[in-house]
């Protein structure tokens, strides 16, 4: 019976999520569209592809690592959610993996999908209204704050999300954490390897270590 709440639930987030998504990425362009229009100032198509190219190089490694490593949190429906919506690796996941830890749900389970995306849409909302009152009261509250905050708030804040998310799993699967972590460390000590394939190596060779993990335990089971 869960395979076939599974098989509904996949379809119609699909047929919900996608043309969401993509009409949401041609949407984007209108108001460079409208400017260019506006004030005759198209640029030269090799100018685009130029652009295009150095934004690649800087985050094409996202586009492959991101829906694959984040995909067992968010689940299908909260992937087309967090992908819509942004602040997927500081907000949308954390927030996701959290309620399935408290509510024990089962990783690839209808429980889980349904969990994570009650998780995300709480935090779309809480975010939307956060990130409103911070514009017109943000400047305000960070222009008073002393500077050692504000450099902290600036520099850590992110960092400090990404390692609670990984302490929450390592907390789970030690063994797995210590690879997790030790790849992109040994990445970092070679020092010549491009930040982007050290993002491949740590995510996919966390996945393949976890696969014999989980291949070695189910064989002495």
């Amino acid at each position: 019976m869960e395979n076939n709440y599974m098989a509904k639930w996949r379809k119609t987030c699909t047929k919900i999520g996608a043309p969401t998504n993509i009409l949401a990425a041609f949407t984007a362009f209108i108001p460079v569209l409208y400017l260019c229009s506006k004030f005759d100032c198209w640029p030269p198509l090799s100018l685009v592809m130029n652009a295009w190219a150095l934004t690649v190089i800087a985050f094409g490694a996202f586009y492959i690592v991101e829906p694959i490593s984040y995909y067992s949190s968010l689940g299908m429906s909260g992937t087309y959610l967090s992908f819509l919506s942004g602040n997927i690796g500081n907000m949308r996941m954390p927030c996701a993996s959290l309620a399935l830890d408290v509510t024990e749900s089962e990783v690839g389970s209808i429980q889980a999908e349904v969990v994570s995306t009650m998780a995300i849409c709480g935090s779309i909302i809480t975010n939307l209204i956060a990130t409103t009152a911070a514009a017109f009261v943000g400047a305000a509250i960070v222009s008073v704050l002393p500077e050692a905050i504000n450099v902290g708030l600036k520099s850590y804040a992110s960092a400090a999300i990404f390692g609670a998310a990984f302490g929450n799993f390592a907390l789970k699967n030690p063994k797995l954490a210590v690879f997790g972590i030790g790849i992109p460390i040994i990445c970092k000590l070679v020092g010549t390897i491009p930040a982007w394939i050290t993002i491949i190596l740590s995510v996919f060779g966390t996945v393949l270590i976890s696969r014999l993990f989980y291949k070695a335990a189910k064989k002495t089971a």
